[in-house]
Parts: structure tokens; sequence; C-alpha cells
């Protein structure tokens, strides 16, 4: 298929659902921008700070996009790419721009709290209490997967032949690595990465005390990055992808405690330009490609193959294409980050609703990179191998041969153009991630003591807490054991999210069932993932540590599900809204 025909379709409805469909939520939630945002009514300069909406938006979409548009869609390729589309394209739309638009909504109207803290007005301690140990399980997750990604990205080396390069006339750093000269690219990423957090404070700074020019610090913003990336490919840092593991569990201890301006922000606002300038360049070259005649070397449809690699069609797919369709992560980031930062109801849309679209957008370039870049046989060998799996390689490629074919832009420049994307999304969501556990850590010593511990109130011990956690999963399991687990926890939370949002609609005698019917969709499908995952890998392999998570996951959402099922229909039957709630 011409990817041009894909591109148009895609766009035009999310066009429209933005349009119409997110109109229709807007409604139903009551925007009103004459009451004052959390950010507004608790502004402290460290977690409540209201911001440009361009600011929070390249916050949020940082943070929400991660390596789940890229990764997720590049593993589902094995089933097609009309499946993966598909589910790309009405999961985006109807469940999860809602899930983002609602959770992030709601909670700016509960005063910036966090998912948990929201379903415990609805369902009640207990409630409060199987979310918030719910979502500890799911961000461990989360923050063990991208652990390894990150370590994976810095360190990454792609083979000379793979990109076409001469070792005698490039400029890239050539290193001979198990007998096969290999370019260090994803040392260049790792110049970029210290740059970019060292010129963060500067950059804040600029934006949040002496209140310059958004757009000239948005140029600053762009010069570093451009900058980040020409030393790198001079002076790329190279580490073993285990010593990256411990410096950057060490940095994240630092950074869940730092004030958001000081570096979570500014530095989320630097390589959100670097994101944008990547999807340009892919809008472009999917674009131009399909005016030339280009068209995808994948297969619509390979479900059995598909099915040999990844699981059955459903639900497998549907956990896979985690982030890009669905994702729980993003309650979580609209709720501990986002809810804070946000100066206007009215900008609520444009950042949840607005944000998952563009992450759709990213998630179906990024089909249509590896779809179209590099031959099927290629990806599969990069990406199916029978050992040394390299998803990150697999999309860095289909971008870099698509913008070859396409722009005429080397296939080199293009695959380190692929890795510096995939590395400025993955940082930046391991760091709010981290900083999320510590909201939660704090949330629950406060339901289970009367009195906390000084020490447990201290961010030192609930962000170490979070780290040892992280660092161990994540050290001692591939990052692709882990993503299945990560997925189905992934996809799980975000239908407690949506029954947390249903219930709160229905408290105030709102209609829910655009809420209501992705949440038993969701459910439904991650429950029966978490099933065959526990049966069919993790027992028979006898490891115990995701056993006894896959379990615990189950039994949480079983039960924050019943709780919820109850109070939903109490809230139906009882009187529809309170006065004081409007």
């Amino acid at each position: 298929m011409n990817p041009l025909v894909i591109i148009l379709l895609v766009f035009i409805g999310f066009f429209l659902a933005y349009r119409y469909y997110s109109g229709y939520i807007k409604n139903v939630l009551g925007e009103d921008d004459s009451r004052p945002t959390p950010a507004v009514e608790i502004c402290d300069d460290k977690d409540y700070c209201p911001s440009n909406p361009l600011v929070v938006f390249s916050h949020h979409f940082a943070s929400i996009a991660g390596a789940g548009p890229i990764l997720g869609p590049t593993m589902a390729l094995a089933f097609g790419y009309m499946p993966t589309l598909f589910w790309i394209f009405l999961g985006t739309i109807f469940i999860g721009a809602v899930h983002d638009y609602t959770s992030l909504f709601v909670s700016m109207r509960e005063k910036g709290r966090s998912m948990a803290e929201v379903a415990g007005t609805t369902l009640g301690r207990a409630g409060y209490l199987l979310f918030v140990l719910f979502t500890l399980f799911m961000i461990v997750l989360v923050t063990s997967a991208f652990l390894g990604l990150t370590a994976t990205a810095l360190s990454s080396l792609v083979p000379v032949s793979a990109i076409g390069v001469d070792p005698a006339k490039t400029a890239l750093k050539v290193i001979t690595h198990e007998g096969t000269q290999k370019v260090v690219i994803g040392g260049i990423a790792s110049t970029s990465v210290i740059i970019i957090t060292l010129f963060s404070p500067l950059i804040g700074y600029l934006l949040y005390r002496r209140r310059a020019n958004v757009y000239l610090v948005a140029l600053l913003a762009i010069a570093v990055g451009v900058v980040s990336v020409i030393v790198g490919m001079s002076h790329p840092v190279m580490l073993n992808p285990k010593v990256w593991m411990v410096i950057i569990s060490i940095y994240v201890l630092f950074a869940a405690g730092i004030p958001v301006w000081i570096i979570l922000q500014p530095r989320d606002f630097t390589n959100a330009f670097l994101l944008y300038g990547g999807l340009a360049l892919l809008f472009l070259g999917a674009l131009l490609g399909g005016f030339g005649g280009l068209t995808t070397q994948a297969p619509a449809y390979n479900i059995a193959y598909g099915v040999e690699k990844l699981g059955l069609l459903w639900p497998f797919l549907f956990i896979t294409v985690a982030c890009g369709a669905i994702s729980g992560f993003h309650s979580l980031v609209a709720g501990g980050t986002s809810s804070k930062q946000v100066a206007r109801e009215s900008h609520a849309r444009k950042v949840g609703y607005g944000g998952m679209i563009l992450e759709g957008i990213l998630a179906t370039l990024v089909v249509v990179a590896v779809a179209t870049g590099i031959g099927y046989d290629i990806y599969k060998q990069i990406v199916w191998p029978t050992k040394g799996a390299n998803v990150i390689l697999g999309f860095s490629l289909g971008m870099g041969g698509l913008l070859e074919k396409s722009l005429g832009i080397p296939i080199v420049i293009g695959t380190v153009f692929g890795i510096l994307m995939l590395e400025g999304f993955i940082i930046t969501t391991l760091d709010t991630a981290v900083r999320l556990n510590r909201y939660l850590f704090e949330e629950l010593w406060s339901f289970i003591f009367k009195e906390v511990p000084p020490l447990f109130k201290t961010f030192w011990f609930n962000s170490g807490l979070s780290v040892l956690v992280m660092f161990y999963l994540g050290y001692t399991n591939a990052y692709t054991v882990i993503w299945p687990i990560f997925g189905s926890a992934n996809q799980l939370l975000s239908g407690l999210a949506l029954i947390a949002v249903s219930t709160w609609l229905a408290y105030r005698g709102k209609p829910s069932w655009f809420t209501v019917l992705p949440a038993a969709f969701m459910m439904c499908t991650t429950l029966m993932a978490l099933y065959k995952l526990l049966v069919t890998r993790y027992l028979p392999t006898h490891n115990y540590p995701l056993v006894v998570t896959d379990i615990a996951l189950m039994v949480l959402a079983l039960a924050v599900i019943v709780l919820a099922v109850k109070r939903y229909f109490d809230f139906k039957k009882a009187s529809p809204a309170v006065e004081a709630a409007k």
C-alpha cells in the first residue's frame, strides 16, 4: 500500500475525532475557565506550577510517549501492518485519548490528586489502597523495562554493512566488536542526553525565574539539541549497558526530588523539539515517498507469524501496542505532574486528548517507516531472531531507510536520528515515572500510618525504594522479558483509571458510557493476557518474581473491579449530582 493513503485516512480520522468527539466529552465534563486550576490555586513553584500550554504539552507528550509508540508498533508488525494500524487508529480515538483527557480533567477538578486518590473519593479507603498497590506494581514494571531500554539505546552498536558507510571515510566513530566493524550510534545519543541535561537548569531559569519569551527560549533549546548531536558525532560516550543502568539509577534518585522547573520541565521542553523534528521527518518521508510511488514491503496481514512470535492476536496485539493506542501510564502522568501545571481548564483538552492524538500519529508513522524503510526479511532478522533481538535497531533502520528513499538523507543519518528520538522519549519517561512512584509511596504511608515516621516522609527514602526495586528487576531481566507483563499491567491500569473516572462521573449524575465501554474492553483483554503469560511463560520458566507480580496484578485488579461495579450502580440509582460537586 502507498503510505500516502495511510497518512491521509488516519490524519482525517484523528482531526474529526478531536473536533467532534472530544468536543462532546468536553461538554459532558463541563469545562470552565473561570474555575482556578490546581496549578494556580496551590502554586508552590515546586510541584504546582502554572505553565504556558506549549511547555505543558511538551512535558506531557514527552513523558507519555516513552518507548511505547515506537517499540510496540515495531514488534506488532509481526501480525502485519493492517491489524496494527486498525488498533492504533480505533484505540487512540475511542479509548486512549478519552482515557488521557478525562484522567487529566478529573485530576484537575480534584486539586491535582492522583488517580488513586480520585478512586478513593468514590470507591472508599479500600478502593484507594487497592489502586495505590496496583499502581506501584505497574510503575515498577515501567521503570524496570525502561531502564533496560535506556541502557540498550545508549550503548547501541550498528554494523557498518547495515547502514552502508565506508569506515575509512565516515566521521562517525567505528569500532571492531565481536569481529565486526560497528558504528557507535548509541554513544552519540549518550553525549546528546548528557549535554541536554546539563543545559536544562539554564533553560528552566530563563523560563520560570526570568520569565523570558518562550519562543526565544525555544530557539535556545533547539540550538542545544542540535549542538548536542554534532558534539556527539565527534565525541560519543561509550559505556557498558550495565554501567549505564547504575549511572541512570543514581541520576533518577536525585532527579525525583528536584523541583520540576530545574531539570524535568526544561529537559522535556528541549527533548520535545528533537521528537517533533523526528515526527516531521517521518511525516515528510512518508508523504514525499508516497508521491514518489513508495510502497510498503511488509505484508498487510501475517497473523500466523505474529501468533508464533507474540501469541494470539487477541489479547497480545492489544498489549504489545500499549502507548500509541491506550496506556495506563498516561493517567499517572496526567494526575501526577501535568494536572499540577495546567493553567486553564480549556488547556486540558489540548494536552490530554491532543497529546494522545499526536502519539497515535507517531505510532502510525513508526508502522509506515518500518513497513516501507526496510525489507520484511531484514525486519524479521533484526526484530525476531532466535536470539539477540534488537527492536530499537529495527525502528531506527526503518526510519533511516524511509528517509533515504524519500528525502535522499543518508541512511546513517536517519538511523542516528531514530536512536536519538527513542532515547529522548525513554529518559524523560523514566525520570517522570520515578517521581510518580515517589508520590505513590508517600500516599501509601499516609494511608497506613496515623503518624508517618519522619524517614518515610523524605524523598530520599521513597525515591531510593523506587530505584532499588527498579534496578533489581531491570538488571536481572532483559527488557524483552519484562515488556509483555509491562504491557499487560499498563493496559490494565488504563482500565482501572477509566473505572475511576466512570464512578466519578456517575457520582455527579453525568453520562459515562464513553468511559465505561473502553474500561470493560481493556479489563477483559488484559486479564486474559496476564493469565496466558502466567501459564505459558512465567510458570514453565520458573521466573518466580514475575509469577508473583502477575498473580498480584490479577488479584488487585479483580478486587478493584468488584468494588467499582458495586459503587457504580449505587451511584446510578442514587440522586444525580451533589450540588457541591458540580
